[in-house]
């Protein structure tokens, strides 16, 4: 690698708003504020909601007389 044209990597505090964790990384930045994280992410939490659709082609071919 060039001497002198990459960026300095200091230790780095990185804090999820939504569930208020934070870790530690290296980055160009002293710190950071993230909306979501694979701590509050439904698709990591597996906390997700799984929609009903049983039902909705039913609705639907009723609502409009369809056979």
């Amino acid at each position: 690698m060039k001497k002198g044209i990459h960026p300095e990597y200091i230790p780095c505090k990185v804090t999820c708003v939504t569930s208020g964790k934070e870790i530690e990384v290296l980055s160009t930045k002293p710190e950071m504020r993230i909306d979501i994280s694979s701590f509050c992410h439904p698709f990591y939490t597996g906390s997700d909601k799984i929609a009903d659709t049983a039902g909705r082609v039913e609705k639907f071919k009723q609502r409009y007389n369809l056979k």
